[in-house]
This record gives C-alpha cells, sequence and structure tokens, in this order.
C-alpha cells in the first residue's frame, strides 16, 4: 500500500470532539502524519487545543452548536474523545457523509454503560457478572438487596470513575446515590452490578484498520473509585487467558465496527474472562504504551483511522502513574525533582488552565521490570508537588 502525507496534496482533516490528554497525544500523532487538526472542547485551552491548528469552545452536548462547527470544518474524520457528546450530531453528521470514529451507532452503544451491557451480554453473548438498572433509590435498594454486597453502582455515562461507588454496607445506599449526581453525562438511570471477586483486571488495546485487528500486550491497572491511579505492562497471565480475553475483544469489536483503537476493559477470575466496559478510543490506562511500544495507542489510533498497516514492538515492561492535583487553581503549575527525568523514565504533564483535588494533571511513565517500576513511579508520583 502506498501513502501520500496529505500535505503533499490536500490535508486531511481531523476533528476530536473532546480536546483533553488524550486527545493531545492523538492531536501530535495526527500531525506527524500531516493531518490538520482541530479540537474541540467545552472548555478553553484544554490541553489538545494548544498543540491543534485551531479550537472551538461549545457546548458538547447541543446538536446545533456541533453540527454547525462539523460544517464549518468539513472534517475527513470526526474522533468523539469524550462520553458527554450530543448523539444526534454524530448520527446526523454521519448520514450527512461525515466519517465518525469508529462510527456513530458503535460510540452510540459505549458511551452509555446501559447499551454497552446489553449488547455485549444479550446480543454478542459475553461473559458478565450480574447487573440490575434503576432509576429510584427504591429500585436501587432492592437490586443492591438482590445483587448482594459488596457491589458497584455507576451512572449509566459518566467517565473517570465521577459518580461511581462501591457499596459495602447497605449503609452505604444513601451516599452512592447522592453520589451519582457527580456524574459527567446522565446520571438519571444507574447500572448495579454485583461485584465480580476477580484475580486481577486488564484493558486490552484492540485496534482495527479495515483490514486487520491487532492486539497490543494486556495492561494491569489498579483503580480508585473508578479513576485509573496505576497500569502496567504486561499484565501477567497465562497464554491461554490471554487468547480468551483477544477472543472476547475481537468478537466485540467486531460487533462495534468501524476504525480505530478500542479500550477493553475485563475482569479475570482464573480462568475465566468477564467483560466490563469498552471506550472505543485511547484509553487512559494506555498512556503506559507512550514507553513501552515503538507505537503508541495514539499512533496505533491515528494508523487505524487512516487504515494504514498496525504493526510495532513491543519494547518491553513498563509503567504509568497518574498524579492527581490537591488544590483549586486558576494558575496551577507542578514542581517536579529533577530526579524524575532518569534514563528510564520522564513526567509528562498535560497543562490544563485549571486544577481542582483529583483532577489528573500529569503522568509519570518508567521503562523497566514491572515491580520495581511500579515502585519507582510511585516515588516519582509522591515528589510531584502542586505549585499554582
Amino acid at each position: 500500500m502506498k501513502f501520500t502525507s496529505p500535505l503533499k496534496s490536500n490535508s486531511k482533516k481531523i476533528m476530536l470532539l473532546g480536546s483533553g490528554e488524550l486527545g493531545k497525544e492523538i492531536a501530535i500523532e495526527a500531525q506527524r502524519l500531516g493531518l490538520e487538526v482541530i479540537g474541540v472542547d467545552k472548555y478553553q485551552n484544554a490541553p489538545a487545543q494548544m498543540v491543534a491548528h485551531r479550537s472551538y469552545v461549545v457546548d458538547m452536548q447541543n446538536k446545533d452548536a456541533v453540527l454547525e462547527i462539523i460544517k464549518r470544518e468539513n472534517p475527513d474524520f470526526i474522533l468523539p474523545e469524550i462520553e458527554a457528546i450530543s448523539i444526534d450530531a454524530l448520527f446526523e453528521a454521519e448520514a450527512l457523509g461525515f466519517n465518525v470514529i469508529p462510527n456513530a451507532q458503535a460510540v452510540n452503544k459505549t458511551m452509555n454503560r446501559k447499551n454497552i451491557r446489553q449488547f455485549a451480554a444479550q446480543e454478542l453473548g459475553l461473559k458478565t457478572g450480574a447487573y440490575q438498572f434503576v432509576t429510584t433509590k427504591e429500585q436501587l435498594s432492592a437490586a443492591v438487596k438482590q445483587l448482594g454486597i459488596p457491589c458497584v453502582v455507576k451512572p449509566v455515562m459518566s467517565s473517570s470513575g465521577h459518580g461511581q461507588s462501591t457499596l459495602k454496607s447497605i449503609n452505604d445506599i444513601d451516599m452512592a446515590w447522592e453520589r451519582a449526581k457527580e456524574a459527567r453525562g446522565d446520571a438519571s438511570e444507574l447500572i448495579v452490578e454485583a461485584f465480580v471477586d476477580f484475580d486481577y483486571e486488564i484493558t486490552l488495546l484492540t485496534a482495527r484498520n479495515g483490514r486487520e485487528t491487532i492486539f497490543c500486550e494486556p495492561i494491569g491497572h489498579q483503580q480508585k473509585d473508578g479513576d485509573y491511579i496505576f497500569s502496567w505492562q504486561p499484565a501477567c497471565m497465562s497464554e491461554a487467558v490471554k487468547q480468551k480475553a483477544r477472543q472476547m475483544a475481537k468478537t466485540l469489536t467486531d460487533g462495534l465496527g468501524g476504525r480505530g483503537i478500542f479500550g477493553v476493559e475485563m475482569f479475570v477470575k482464573g480462568d475465566e474472562v468477564y467483560f466490563s466496559e469498552v471506550s472505543p478510543r485511547p484509553h487512559d490506562t494506555g498512556m503506559v504504551t507512550l514507553i513501552t511500544q515503538s507505537q503508541s495507542e495514539f499512533a496505533l489510533h491515528v494508523r487505524a483511522v487512516l487504515g494504514l498497516p498496525l504493526g510495532f514492538t513491543f519494547y518491553g515492561e513498563g509503567v504509568s502513574a497518574a498524579f492527581k492535583s490537591q488544590k483549586d487553581s486558576f494558575a496551577p503549575a507542578v514542581d517536579i525533582d529533577e530526579s524524575s527525568f532518569g534514563i528510564n523514565s520522564y513526567v509528562r504533564i498535560f497543562s490544563k488552565p485549571e486544577s481542582h483535588k483529583g483532577r489528573r494533571m500529569a503522568v509519570a511513565l518508567v521503562f523497566g521490570k514491572v515491580g520495581a517500576a511500579l515502585k519507582q513511579a510511585k516515588d516519582i508520583i509522591a515528589c510531584i508537588k502542586d505549585a499554582g
């Protein structure tokens, strides 16, 4: 296949609907291939907007506002990078002939936990834990009693753990109901999930370019309240279980269709693999690929969107660790100890225009055997301080 850089003729254009730290890395990889990048988000100076050719600030859930920008810019590819987007705008854009990645229906299924759980469990027959959907506190109480303690409660639409709770007692129901209101999205319906007594959980990055499907090495991760804290690659698992996970990921992504990278989250218990969630875009736990692979998840995403070959070299084990701010600031800055920048480690700052307690502001990356690298990453994070 011959590939001509778009800048040698008419530049192809991608539009990022959502311009956070993951979108920033996509924008950089797209520009390396000569693409023009448009960054759209609900706030100004989002990370990807700082490196995009042009940017817009709009209400991402306003159908008319999103469509107006799409029609004005006429992008070759529309890449939704967050869940809180007007799905009606994406369906209409697709009907007008625009290329939504991976496709509007896949975005619709995956942005809503009810849609994707029913699709995976009922239509594709993938193994999941028991679950129920509720819309009232009374229904929540009944579901918790039926599914048992512990259990997990999540808004059907949310991201980065916002609005999510793990119930360890019946007395936690009121807390979970109130916390659900913190969701970045729709908290009018909740999913209650029976707790899967898993041995570990993984993200399996799965890329499709229209001709082939490839898998990155599985990524292990540790989360707190649904938001990732540490991730490492590869996760330690048997070849047989890895093949089960790959088959599950392929069944799911074949069902969703389209091109791009998918972050498929799974629980593993012994030899059994359970589907959890999927994002049709680069995954936060996949930031570790910035140091472990010749083509990061962001590079693979852009290459898949363009239909380019997806081969890469896995360099070796590595770890990522998120730094979260401990203060509110409209002029955030971080102090980093110079020892963080070693021959096998570095820190990437996201340059977000404001911080609040718990907001992810940077990531530490360490190359090396997982055990030692994880300790080193924790030490690096401990040395980073809010300065703004």
